[in-house]
C-alpha cells in the first residue's frame, strides 16, 4: 500500500482495474440472473397495486360503433401491428396472452399485463391484425410438442425463465447473414410441420373473430430480418381473406425484401391477396427508402415495380417514434419534432450500417420525395404510398393508445408505472403508438383491404379525430356552401391516396377535420407540399385552417400560436381557442403549370397530457424532465399526387 501511495499514477491504474473487474463481475452476475425472478415480479406487482389509479380521470367505457354501409364511406379505426405470446421477444418480456385474447381485447374485453395492471380500451377497435414474428413459429409449436426432445426442452426452459445473457443472444442483430435458426433438435420436416401448425392456428383464430359489419380481423404476421444496433427493416404481411399460403415466409426463407416480394407473389395467387407494410422507417438506418437491400443489392426496375404493387402503405407512427420527418434532415418543419425517437445522423453515415440515427432516406416524407424523382427516372412512382399508424405492442393489447391508460409496450419490462418513468430512458422516449384510420364503405375484409390498396387511409398518433382530404383541378369553393359537402366534392375531386392532373390550372384541396370527443380540441390543419423544381425537390408547409378565428400570416403561411394549454399537475386542459371542427378549401396559388407534386394534410390538436404525466400522477410525483409533459396529438392523411402518371 505504501508503494502505491508513492506512485499515484500506478494507484490510479490499479483503482481503474479493480473497478473494471468489479463492474465486469457485477455485469456477468446480472446477465446470468433471471430477468424476472419471483422476487422481482413480486416487487413489480406490489408497486402496481400501490399506484393511485384514482388520481387519473378516465372516460367512461364507450359501446362499439356499428355504422351502416355508406357509399361515401365511413372511417374505421384499427391496429395492424400487434404481438402476442407467439412472438419470442413478447414471451421473454413476460407476456403470456394469446392471439385469441388479443382479438378479444380489441373488441373491448379487459385483460391484465404481467404485473397485474388492467388493460382495457375505452372504445373497441373496428379491425385488427395480430402480427407475430414468423421467425419464431417453429419454436412455439415445438415447446408445446408432447414428444419434444431434450434439446428442445432446454431451449424452452430458457424462454420460460430467461436470463439477460440469453436475451442478448437473441438480440444479436449484428449477426452475419444468413440467419441461423435456433437449434431445437428436430428434423427439417418436423420443423416445417410446426411452422405450418402455428400459422394455421393464427389464420383460424383470425377467422373465428372476424364478424363482417362489426369487427374485422386479418390473417397476418411480421417478417423480421436483423439489422445492427437493433434496427428495423421489418414488414407486416396482411392477407385480404382466408385464402393464404400454407406457410408464413420468414427471414430464414427470404434474405431480403426482394426475396420476400418474389415469394409472396409466387405463393399468393387469386383468390389469395396480400400486402406488405414496412414499419419504423426511422429505425431502418436509411434502408427504408434507399433502394438497396440490407445485403447491398440495388433495386432494379422490376423490384421497384414489385414494391409499388405489394406495398401501398407505410406505417409511419408507432411506439418507437414518429417517422414522418426529422428537423434538420431535409426540413425545417418544427412539427417534425413530435415524438421523435432518434437524432439525425452526423458526418458520413453509411446506409444500413450507421445506426441509432435518422438517415436521409429514413423518413416517410423523404421517401415520398424520392418517389417524385423516381417517377422521372422509371416512368412510374414506386414510392407513392399511403400512411398509417399502429402500435407494435408486445402486450397482446391492440389499439391501446390512450395516454391516460398506457401500460407500456413490453410486458414486465415496461411495467408498472415506476418502471416506465424511472427505468430505461428508451421507455420514456416511447409513446403509446398510433392507429390506422381507413375510409371504407363497410367494415368487412374486402372493403377495408380495398381501401388500403387505394390508399384512402390516414395515420393518427392515437387520437380518433376524423379527417377528409380531397384534391382537384376544378373549383371546390362551392363545396363549403353545402350542408352536406360530400356529394359535390366526391363528384369534383379525388380523395386522399388519389391523383389528378391540373390541366394548367392551380390545384385546389378541401380539408375537413372533426374532433375526437375523448381527445383535445383541434388547433389547426396544415397542408404539406413537395414538388420538383429544376430537378430539385422542394417543400412548403401551409396553415390552411386554424381554430379561434386565427389567420395565417401572408409571409410565413403560419397562424399565431393557440392559447390553449394543459395543467400537467392535474392533466386538466384549458382549451381556449380550440375547435371541434375545421373545414377549408385551399388553392395552391404558387403552383406552376404542369408541376409534379404531392400534398398531404396534417391535423394538430391543442395540448393534452402525455402518458408520462399521467403515470407521474399515479405515483404522486412531478412529470419527468427528460420528455415533454404535454403533447399535441396529430393525424396525417395519405398524400394526393398531382401531374403524376
Amino acid at each position: 500500500m505504501h508503494a502505491l501511495i508513492k506512485h499515484p499514477k500506478r494507484t490510479f491504474i490499479c483503482v481503474v482495474l479493480v473497478s473494471v473487474l468489479a463492474a465486469g463481475g457485477y455485469l456477468y452476475h446480472r446477465l446470468h440472473q433471471p430477468l424476472f425472478s419471483p422476487e422481482v415480479m413480486a416487487k413489480k406487482r406490489a408497486s402496481a397495486a400501490a399506484q393511485d389509479e384514482m388520481a387519473v380521470a378516465k372516460p367512461a367505457l364507450q359501446p362499439q360503433q356499428k355504422p351502416r354501409p355508406n357509399k361515401y364511406r365511413n372511417v374505421y379505426f384499427g391496429d395492424l401491428h400487434v404481438h402476442s405470446r407467439l412472438s419470442f421477444d413478447s414471451y421473454i418480456f413476460g407476456n403470456r396472452l394469446s392471439v385469441d385474447e388479443a382479438y378479444r381485447f380489441a373488441k373491448g374485453e379487459a385483460l391484465k399485463n404481467p404485473v397485474g395492471e388492467v388493460m382495457q380500451l375505452t372504445r373497441p377497435l373496428d379491425f385488427a391484425a395480430i402480427t407475430d414474428h414468423a421467425e419464431g413459429f417453429d419454436l412455439y409449436s415445438s415447446c408445446r410438442d408432447s414428444d419434444r426432445t431434450q434439446t428442445t426442452a432446454e431451449v424452452c426452459q430458457k424462454f420460460d425463465v430467461p436470463i439477460g445473457q440469453f436475451f442478448l443472444e437473441l438480440r444479436d442483430e449484428g449477426a452475419k447473414r444468413p440467419m441461423q435458426r435456433m437449434k431445437i433438435g428436430v428434423s427439417r420436416e418436423k420443423r416445417d410441420q410446426m411452422i405450418s401448425q402455428t400459422w394455421t392456428h393464427i389464420v383460424d383464430t383470425a377467422h373465428k373473430h372476424n364478424q363482417p359489419g362489426r369487427f374485422t380481423s386479418f390473417a397476418a404476421y411480421e417478417y423480421s430480418p436483423v439489422l445492427p444496433g437493433r434496427g428495423k427493416i421489418h414488414r407486416n404481411i396482411i392477407f385480404r381473406n382466408q385464402h393464404v399460403p400454407a406457410a408464413a415466409i420468414s427471414a430464414y426463407d427470404a434474405d431480403t425484401e426482394i426475396d420476400l416480394w418474389r415469394q409472396l407473389q409466387a405463393g399468393c395467387a387469386s383468390p389469395c391477396e396480400v400486402m406488405s407494410i414496412p414499419h419504423n422507417p426511422n429505425r431502418s438506418w436509411g434502408l427504408a427508402f434507399a433502394g438497396v437491400t440490407l445485403d447491398g443489392d440495388i433495386y432494379q426496375p422490376d423490384d421497384w415495380a414489385s414494391r409499388a404493387k405489394l406495398e401501398p402503405l407505410v406505417e409511419m407512427f408507432q411506439i418507437k417514434g414518429n417517422s414522418e420527418c426529422a428537423v434538420g434532415m431535409n426540413t425545417k418543419d418544427e412539427a417534425c419534432g413530435f415524438e421523435q425517437f432518434l437524432p439525425i445522423c452526423e458526418g458520413e453515415a453509411v446506409v444500413g450500417q450507421t445506426s441509432a440515427c435518422v438517415h436521409a432516406t429514413s423518413m416517410a416524407r423523404d421517401g415520398l420525395k424520392k418517389g417524385l424523382t423516381l417517377q422521372k427516372k422509371l416512368g412510374f412512382n414506386p414510392l407513392a404510398f399511403g400512411m398509417i399508424g399502429s402500435t407494435d405492442t408486445h402486450n397482446s393489447n391492440p389499439g391501446d393508445v390512450e395516454n391516460w391508460d398506457y401500460r407500456g409496450p413490453a410486458g414486465a419490462i415496461s411495467a408498472p408505472a415506476k418502471a416506465r418513468i424511472e427505468g430505461a430512458a428508451r421507455l420514456l422516449r416511447q409513446n403509446p403508438g398510433g392507429l390506422a384510420a381507413v375510409w371504407a364503405r363497410e367494415n368487412t375484409r374486402d372493403a377495408l383491404f380495398a381501401a388500403m390498396q387505394r390508399k384512402e387511409v390516414y395515420a393518427t398518433s392515437g387520437t380518433r379525430l376524423k379527417l377528409r382530404f380531397y384534391g382537384s383541378s376544378q373549383d371546390l369553393r362551392p363545396v363549403l356552401k353545402n350542408a352536406d359537402p360530400l356529394p359535390l366534392v366526391e363528384a369534383l375531386a379525388v380523395p386522399m391516396g388519389g391523383k389528378f392532373g391540373t390541366q394548367k390550372r392551380q390545384p385546389q384541396f378541401m380539408v375537413w377535420a372533426l374532433r375526437d370527443a375523448l381527445s383535445a380540441p383541434l388547433d389547426k390543419v396544415q397542408i404539406i407540399k413537395s414538388w420538383l423544381q429544376d430537378g430539385d425537390v422542394q417543400e412548403a408547409i401551409y396553415d390552411v385552417a386554424c381554430s379561434g378565428g386565427r389567420v395565417a400570416d401572408a409571409k410565413t403561411g403560419q397562424c399565431p400560436p393557440v392559447k390553449a394549454h394543459v395543467d400537467v399537475g392535474t392533466c386538466e386542459g384549458n382549451h381556449a381557442g380550440g375547435a371541434g371542427e375545421l373545414k377549408a378549401v385551399w388553392q395552391d396559388a404558387k403552383a406552376m403549370p404542369g408541376e409534379v407534386a404531392f400534398y398531404y394534410a396534417r391535423v394538430i390538436e391543442t395540448p393534452s397530457c402525455r402518458w408520462s404525466s399521467y403515470d407521474a400522477l399515479r405515483l404522486g410525483k412531478a412529470p419527468p424532465n427528460d420528455v415533454p409533459a404535454s403533447s399535441t396529438e396529430m393525424a396525417w392523411s395519405s398524400p394526393i399526387w398531382v401531374n403524376q402518371d
